[in-house]
């Protein structure tokens, strides 16, 4: 159960409870279309980002827009912050930008909004159709892993919205990085249309079509930069609170425990200190991976993630000897010597799954060495500070 959770945290942020409803295809509201939906409820809130309608030989197809409003970008900045981030999702189905015709062309996208909006927001002057997969709210990368973004989904949703019957070509534009999970030779077999792999990023899609479709060895190029891993540390530090609250309660009612039973004194004296070092672990363990990662020895993140710990327990090292009034007992001080690399090993798991430097398999194969060795480093970090109460 515990292996399974984690896993479920790490490589696909959090497990999807909701889908979109069912319409018929063509079936549109008064001033607000609707594209082909799946089985079950979505609330359809109001959409501003669809501008207009057009009427086509499928029928009616939604038109966005293809620069990011105000509520686009708050929307963006809330989902970065895990607020909300499971209910950050479009209807799949079938869109417009600007006025494409039978030649446009069609590019796929996952129905995680924000997928969704860094692909119309680079559409500005491209005539063209985007055609939405349900992914269950997922990005592209983490849905190719799981299979939401996959050859079956992409092959329905061609039939489902009559794409055949809109354009007179066969080619759809899918991003590279949902290619893990679609069978290339396999949509050509039973939909006929042809997958071309576009650029990792939707910043180079202008350059790719007037490229004739073709990417340059540096739009193939995936990178995990600076800037990569530094946008994922909000909903890093969100998501983990289920983690370091319970731990923090612990840690700070375990301080005022001692050989005379409880003390409110001790509770606030060295409560007050398990708390600083608690958020200290969980502060840097969150913040060092993502300067240091290109630097860390390892290969696995999480071993990169415990010599973020064992640097800051270091420093923490360097501290206590300049100020030995400051020195705990021997096995607490062992004990916080264990926690912070586990710490810093258990957070930066979520590298795991963000970035495209491992499969799948070896995101399993990680967690299944590393979460056992986190847990019982726990354990034990936890009895050596029940001993240290009564030394």
């Amino acid at each position: 159960m515990v292996l399974q959770e984690a896993k479920d945290k790490i490589y696909m942020t959090k497990s999807e409870t909701q889908k979109p409803v069912s319409i018929a295809p063509g079936c549109c509201s008064a001033g607000n279309p609707i594209v082909n939906l799946s089985s079950e409820t979505i609330a359809l809130r109001p959409r501003p980002w669809i501008k207009d309608k057009m009427t086509t030989s499928i029928g009616e197809v939604p038109v966005v827009h293809t620069h990011l409003s105000f509520s686009d970008i708050i929307g963006i900045w809330k989902a970065r912050w895990g607020f909300g981030r499971m209910h950050f999702r479009i209807e799949p189905g079938l869109y417009a930008v600007g006025q494409p015709t039978e030649n446009s062309p069609v590019f796929v996208s996952a129905n995680y909004k924000m997928s969704f909006d860094r692909l119309r927001s680079q559409l500005g002057r491209i005539d063209g159709w985007i055609l939405v997969l349900d992914t269950k709210g997922i990005n592209v990368w983490c849905a190719a892993g799981k299979g939401t973004f996959g050859t079956e989904e992409l092959i329905a949703r061609i039939k489902i919205t009559g794409l055949d019957k809109l354009v007179s070509h066969r080619r759809i534009i899918l991003p590279q990085l949902g290619a893990p999970g679609v069978s290339a030779h396999e949509v050509k077999d039973r939909s006929d249309f042809r997958v071309i792999y576009g650029p990792v990023r939707a910043a180079d899609i202008a350059a790719f079509i007037q490229g004739g479709m073709k990417a340059a060895p540096e739009m193939r190029r995936v990178r995990f930069n600076f800037r990569d891993r530094l946008v994922l540390t909000p909903n890093d530090l969100i998501a983990n609170l289920r983690y370091f609250l319970p731990a923090a309660v612990v840690l700070f009612l375990l301080a005022g425990l001692g050989p005379d039973f409880f003390s409110a004194d001790r509770l606030i004296k060295d409560g007050m200190t398990n708390l600083i070092l608690i958020l200290t672990a969980y502060i840097s363990g969150t913040l060092l991976p993502i300067l240091l990662l290109p630097w860390l020895p390892g290969k696995s993140f999480s071993a990169k993630g415990a010599w973020c710990g064992l640097i800051t327990v270091a420093l923490l090292g360097w501290f206590l000897v300049k100020n030995p009034s400051h020195m705990p007992d021997l096995p607490s001080l062992v004990a916080w010597f264990i926690i912070f690399p586990t710490v810093g090993s258990f957070i930066s798991m979520n590298f795991t799954g963000s970035s495209t430097y491992t499969s799948l398999s070896g995101v399993v194969k990680e967690m299944q060495v590393a979460l056992p060795l986190q847990i019982g480093a726990s354990v034990i970090a936890l009895i050596l500070l029940i001993v240290g109460i009564f030394v």
